[in-house]
């Protein structure tokens, strides 16, 4: 199952390890292997970028940061292809990447001259930016016919376990996300209130909106690391948060209700 119907699929600018996630999954279609554990290996590989980070090797640091954005798309596509989509997974993919974008930003706080309180409140950028994405996104796939909905557009109770998941590690993992997400959830759905309403979202827009998306997040610092950039992550991605106000009077002024 596809995430979008065929008239709603965009060029997805944070997507962009979506054919290597899809060739890597294929490859695993027919073995023990589970999203669960592709999941894991998206961690590994996030790890690795940090230890590379604190060891000075900003190549190979951008080189694993990029290759946890591929294997990050690569287990929703195995959960496809196996057709065994489950909370579980969902969650826990989640989970993982605000813990993976904090220790990333803590770790470049560490090696360079930012202060922490700066590389908080880019952790909070990040994350605000992210929801917005995500928010308009989900959207969207709840519109499209035929769409994914595993992701719903407002997280409010846990849901129905799936077939082949415990109803115990969907409430333990639905909780831990509520605690991580919440609070950017509430703004971003503050600041849009009436978006969930809107039909649908054009191509151009949902393009627009995809710089947000975490993969491309992720490719900014995968490409500003070699580049000698790294003393301006922080400061960039502070004030790249500017652009939610630009969206958002976008979608309000352009897609109305």
């Amino acid at each position: 199952m596809s995430k979008l119907a065929a008239q709603d699929k965009f060029l997805d600018l944070s997507d962009y390890g979506r054919p290597l996630a899809k060739l890597f999954a294929n490859q695993l279609k027919n073995t023990q292997i589970t999203p669960i554990h592709v999941t894991l290996l998206f961690g590994v590989s996030g790890a690795i970028a940090i230890f590379c980070i604190l060891e000075g090797y900003y190549i190979l640091a951008g080189f694993f940061i990029i290759l946890k954005s591929i294997i990050d798309a690569a287990d929703g596509e195995l959960a496809r292809i196996k057709k065994t989509p489950s909370y579980t997974g969902r969650y826990l993919d989640s989970v993982f990447d605000i813990v993976l974008n904090f220790l990333f930003l803590m770790t470049v706080c560490y090696v360079s001259q930012t202060t922490i309180w700066l590389a908080f409140l880019a952790f909070f950028c990040i994350q605000l930016q992210g929801t917005l994405y995500n928010y308009y996104y989900v959207i969207l796939r709840n519109k499209s016919e035929g769409g994914d909905k595993t992701s719903k557009i407002f997280e409010n109770k846990s849901p129905k376990a799936l077939p082949g998941e415990s109803q115990k590690s969907v409430d333990i993992l639905f909780f831990i996300y509520t605690i991580v997400y919440g609070i950017f959830d509430i703004i971003i759905h503050t600041m849009d209130k009436e978006a969930y309403k809107v039909k649908t979202f054009p191509n151009w827009f949902m393009t627009f909106v995809s710089v947000y998306g975490l993969g491309f997040q992720l490719l900014i610092i995968a490409l500003m690391l070699p580049m000698g950039l790294i003393e301006y992550i922080v400061p960039f991605f502070i004030f790249y948060t500017l652009f939610i106000f630009v969206l958002i009077t976008i979608r309000k002024s352009f897609l109305k209700v």
